[in-house]
């Protein structure tokens, strides 16, 4: 258990610590047992715990406190029972060591412990800057989205969405970077800056989705020019435009990855059939970059894109996640479901359950769709205070972020 947990679980309400309580109460039961039992009991073996108790779950200060006190302790109860057995000096030489040795340890620990908090407060604050927190409500769209990172002290990997209202209409981009490491979080990042410049900026799709092409291929003869050798790495995503009027359609262009699902009252249907080749290769398509479509999308229809966390999430006996009949009979259950926030807990949970919590691959579920009319009023608030934003920026000579 990391230190975090056990200052969580060593403390009351009001956020004092209780840390110090189970030392104490060994310290007292010690003493009582060496009282009535006599010679029977050998309180030398016992009270070297104390101090070793309290390195593992107090403060430096607290730790030495406690030495000190196991050692008073065992003095003073050696020398009140003159007709009991005596203990000769190597017994107390042996209780002050080991009260110094735990001290040691104590500052050992506390210092890895700060460490390591140290190091979760970056990977949190890279999460953010990487996967930005993202309103409720943005470009007149409704979203959900959770991120689970396979390795759960990292906390970030190669998965990547983000959201960008423009004035040609709102773009969503979700992604997957091929491999792990830092090597993904930081092409993640290259192509979150690119989308969030060329979604607001640029009016056809098609040129957002060249743009991020060309980013990828850049990154790559950057990283090579670096003598690195990690700069072949592709990326599958999933680019959409829900134009500024919305027209009943949805415009899509899918880089290898796993098409969305179309999560509605009609059922459950992947947006389109296939997709291209990942962002990176574009150099093996002989027909070109994939091409943009436009698919007809229902009002109340709910765009539901996963990562291959999700659809290569196997069980013990091997089979994969059936994401589709789990989607479908919870919908039939419930309607509610296609409810972008509903929606991405079932498919949260359902995965977590399917693979007994062991994630091989880092997991997105991100599930998005226009507001509806109970929202309307709040998305439009949203959407005017963005391009007051974006034009006083504007006037001032800075893009928007």
């Amino acid at each position: 258990m990391s230190g975090l947990g056990r200052g969580q679980m060593l403390r009351v309400r009001g956020g004092r610590s209780i840390a110090w309580v189970p030392p104490l109460v060994l310290l007292v039961a010690i003493t009582v047992i060496d009282f009535w039992t006599g010679a029977q009991f050998r309180m030398i073996s016992w009270v070297v715990l104390v101090p070793g108790i309290a390195a593992a779950i107090c403060s430096v200060l607290g730790t030495a406190a406690f030495s000190a006190l196991a050692l008073v302790t065992y003095v003073v109860a050696d020398s009140s029972w003159p007709d009991r057995y005596r203990s000769g000096l190597p017994d107390f030489v042996l209780v002050a060591v080991g009260g110094v040795l735990a001290v040691l340890a104590c500052a050992i620990r506390v210092r890895d412990e700060r460490s390591m908090l140290h190091m979760r407060d970056v990977a949190d604050t890279t999460r953010r800057t990487v996967l930005r927190p993202l309103p409720p409500v943005w470009g007149g769209l409704e979203h959900a989205e959770v991120y689970l990172a396979a390795d759960s002290e990292a906390r970030v990997g190669g998965d990547f969405y983000d959201i960008q209202p423009g004035p040609h209409g709102t773009r969503v981009l979700v992604g997957d970077v091929q491999g792990k490491g830092l090597g993904a979080v930081e092409a993640a990042a290259a192509l979150l800056g690119t989308f969030r410049e060329a979604a607001y900026h640029e009016p056809e799709l098609a040129t957002v989705a060249e743009r991020l092409e060309i980013r990828v291929q850049r990154h790559a003869v950057h990283l090579a020019a670096l003598g690195r050798d990690d700069g072949d790495r592709f990326a599958t995503a999933v680019l959409l435009g829900f134009p500024r009027l919305d027209t009943g359609r949805v415009e899509a262009v899918v880089f290898g990855h796993e098409p969305p699902l179309v999560v509605g009252p009609s059922g459950v249907r992947p947006l389109l059939a296939d997709g291209g080749l990942p962002l990176g290769l574009a150099a093996l398509a002989a027909e070109g970059p994939p091409p943009v479509r436009r698919v007809p999308l229902a009002p109340g229809e709910t765009l539901l894109l996963t990562s291959d966390g999700v659809t290569e999430a196997r069980d013990g006996a091997g089979v994969f996640y059936a994401l589709v009949e789990e989607v479908a009979r919870a919908l039939a259950a419930d309607p509610r479901a296609v409810e972008p926030g509903r929606l991405v807990r079932l498919v949260r949970d359902g995965t977590l359950r399917h693979c007994g919590g062991r994630l091989l691959d880092d997991t997105t579920v991100f599930a998005v769709r226009r507001v509806g009319e109970r929202n309307r009023e709040r998305g439009r608030g949203a959407d005017e205070a963005g391009r007051r934003g974006a034009d006083e920026r504007a006037g001032k000579g800075r893009l928007p972020s």
